[in-house]
C-alpha cells in the first residue's frame, strides 16, 4: 500500500453562540508517500482546520482519517499525542523553538517524549542539524541566529524523529525573499530523500515547488491537481 494518508468525507463543525460553522463540509483525500503535496486556500476555506486534523491536533466531527494504516479519526488526546510523535514532524511560521535551549537542545526535544537517554537524543539531534546544514551552529541559542537559521533548525527538529509526514504550515511567512528560497532548497532535499511533505501556505511561489497542489474553499476541495512544472530546487543544502 503507498498511500501514507487517507481522508474519508470529513466534516468539522463549530458551535459558535446559537449557530454552527462548518469549517470542513465533507473531505476526501489521498496522499501517498514520498508525496509533495501543498495544501492552499483563501482566508476561511479550511485549509488550517485540515492542517490540524492531518496532524493530528484536532479531531473531526465525523469521517475517517487513516494515517499509515491506523485509523485516527476518533483517538483521545492520549493517543493522538503518541501518533503525533510518531508520525510527525512539524514545521511552523513561527519557529516555536525554546529561547533558553541551544539549537542541539531544542532539536532534540522530541526524543525526550519518545524515551531516548539523553546521550541518544543529542547524538541524533546532531545529525538533523548537520543535515540541514547547521552542525557549526549546535550551541546557538536562537537570538543568535538569523531568521533562515531558526527555521533550519526548527526543520531539523522535524526531522529528528524520523517520522512518516513532515507538516509544514506557512513555513515561510516569516523570511525574506531569499532565505524563503533556502528553505524551500531545503524541503526540495528532504523530498528528494523520501520524505513525505505538506505544505500549507496561502503563497503561488511556495506552493508551486509542490509536485501537487490542493485548493480548498468553503470547507471543500475545490481542485486537486499534479503540477507538472514544479519550480525546482537546487538540491544541495
Amino acid at each position: 500500500m503507498n498511500d501514507i494518508i487517507t481522508i474519508k468525507d470529513i466534516r468539522k463543525t463549530y458551535h459558535v453562540g446559537d449557530q454552527y460553522v462548518y469549517a470542513l463540509a465533507g473531505v476526501d483525500l489521498t496522499i501517498n508517500k514520498n508525496d509533495y503535496v501543498a495544501i492552499m486556500g483563501p482566508s476561511g476555506s479550511g485549509k488550517s482546520t485540515l492542517m490540524n486534523i492531518l496532524g493530528c491536533l484536532d479531531s473531526p466531527t465525523s469521517g475517517d482519517y487513516i494515517l499509515n494504516g491506523t485509523n485516527v479519526s476518533h483517538m483521545g488526546e492520549d493517543e493522538l499525542a503518541e501518533v503525533r510523535c510518531k508520525e510527525i514532524g512539524f514545521v511552523f511560521q513561527t519557529f516555536n523553538l525554546l529561547p533558553r535551549l541551544n539549537a542541539l537542545e531544542n532539536v532534540a526535544l522530541p526524543l525526550i517524549y519518545m524515551g531516548y537517554p539523553k546521550k541518544k537524543r543529542l547524538e541524533k539531534a546532531e545529525i538533523a542539524l548537520d543535515q540541514v546544514g547547521l552542525k557549526d551552529r549546535m550551541g546557538h541559542r536562537p537570538n543568535e541566529m538569523s531568521g533562515g537559521q531558526r527555521q533550519r533548525v526548527a526543520v531539523a527538529r522535524a526531522l529528528v524523529n524520523e517520522p512518516s509526514i513532515i507538516l509544514a504550515d506557512e513555513p515561510t511567512g516569516n523570511l525574506d525573499t531569499k532565505t524563503s528560497i533556502d528553505i524551500m532548497k531545503l524541503f526540495e532535499a528532504i523530498y528528494r530523500k523520501g520524505n513525505t511533505l505538506i505544505v500549507v501556505t496561502h503563497e503561488e511561489d511556495i506552493a508551486k515547488h509542490a509536485r501537487r497542489i490542493v485548493r480548498l474553499r468553503d470547507g471543500k476541495i475545490e481542485s486537486d491537481f499534479v503540477n507538472q512544472n514544479p519550480t525546482m530546487a537546487n538540491q544541495e543544502i
